[in-house]
């Protein structure tokens, strides 16, 4: 991936892999001793279950920077996993019979 400064990333769309516009790029958290990024911080689209995600105290939606796959007009993340469980409205699946 090309280097970029940070400040051309912020307020560019972010997006999934296969399209799903999860919001717009608003800041970085990286560990201020070795100056690594750990995570993105994108504030949501307005269809965004945020329920799904990791959320910090501003409401916006922390996704892990190693799922970063590509920068051009909008920013590609792999599909976040699902931080918090599902409804209790999902089945389990029936056990298979023998």
């Amino acid at each position: 991936m090309a280097r970029k400064f940070a400040t051309e990333l912020i307020g560019k769309t972010v997006m999934t892999q296969d399209g799903q516009i999860l919001g717009m790029l608003n800041n970085f958290m990286m560990d201020s001793r070795t100056g690594k990024i750990h995570d993105v911080l994108v504030v949501p689209a307005q269809d965004i279950e945020s329920r799904l995600f990791k959320m910090d105290a501003q409401g916006r939606v922390i996704l892990p920077f190693q799922g970063l796959r590509a920068v051009k007009d909008v920013v590609v993340m792999t599909a976040p996993t699902q931080t918090k469980a599902p409804s209790s409205s999902a089945k389990a699946p029936s056990p298979s019979k023998h």
